[in-house]
């Protein structure tokens, strides 16, 4: 294309440039200028130390003359001489962890305290009440002594925790006698041997008889005991016939001797078997068993 075929080129002129827009570009930069001299100005100098490390600092420097006191103490040395100074610095800390241990052992005594002191509620002078079966125990001793000797009854007390439950210990001289009041006296009617268990003591052994009556609805526990050395207690399975597999298997996991009885023989372990497995001085022969 030749030169004079070019099209022409047009310039955009610029505008001027106020007054007014001078002033606001100086007054830009002057502000940029002072931000940056202000952000400058806050930043410490690189040789600064801020409270931040100084705390720091002085923590390690009392760590390291603690171990190093430690050190010497242990090796026999006298301790160095800037030990001291961290020494004293942590006698404060000590008193504060003493006064909070001594604190926290007065809290648990006064819990413990407060734990066995009786409510404010309570009247120590009030009675305990009688137990609602009181009458019936009452009446059963009274029943037993008249009728199988004033010796019969040997302790008698309600059992709480068991519903109340009226209980009596039988000597086992009287206990053929008392079984047989408990059974036939008209205000008894104790008519159901419930459950007869063998029950080891160490001191002594004992066989527990939980009695009911089907016509009166009540309910007693009668215990007879008897020696550990030698253990007999007269059958009663001619007067409830429950306790005939009951006394052979006391016989045969307690070694109690119930004379009168029709057929004592084991009845759980083998006739050979040596030993009675529910005492507490059992020692088996064969110690997988």
């Amino acid at each position: 294309m030749s030169e004079e075929n070019k099209p022409e080129e047009t310039t955009v002129p610029t505008p001027p440039v106020g007054e007014d827009e001078k002033e606001e570009c100086n007054a830009g930069s002057t502000s940029e200028g002072s931000v940056e001299s202000k952000a400058e100005a806050s930043e410490p100098p690189a040789g600064a130390s801020t409270p931040a490390t100084d705390a720091a600092a002085e923590r390690a420097a009392a760590r390291a003359a603690r171990l190093a006191a430690r050190a010497a103490t242990e090796a026999g040395e006298p301790a160095p001489a800037g030990a001291a100074t961290p020494a004293s610095a942590d006698a404060g800390s000590d008193e504060e962890k003493a006064a909070k241990a001594q604190a926290a052992a007065e809290a648990r005594a006064a819990r413990a305290a407060a734990r066995g002191a009786k409510p404010e509620s309570a009247d120590p002078a009030t009675p305990k009440e009688p137990s609602p079966n009181q009458p019936l125990l009452d009446r059963l001793v009274a029943i037993l002594k008249a009728e199988a000797g004033e010796d019969a009854v040997v302790e008698s007390f309600i059992n709480e925790r068991d519903a109340h439950r009226p209980y009596v210990v039988i000597h086992s001289s009287r206990w053929p006698q008392a079984a047989l009041t408990l059974r036939d006296n008209a205000e008894l009617r104790c008519d159901y041997l419930r459950n007869l268990s063998g029950v080891d003591q160490e001191t002594h052994l004992e066989v527990a008889y939980h009695l009911l009556s089907l016509t009166h609805k009540h309910e007693y526990c009668v215990k007879v005991k008897t020696d550990r050395e030698q253990p007999s207690i007269p059958s009663v399975a001619d007067v409830w016939p429950t306790a005939n597999w009951n006394e052979r298997e006391a016989f045969d996991l307690f070694g109690i001797d119930f004379p009168g009885h029709p057929n004592l023989v084991r009845i759980m372990m083998p006739d050979d078997w040596v030993g009675h497995p529910l005492r507490k001085d059992y020692e088996p022969l064969d110690p997988e068993v």
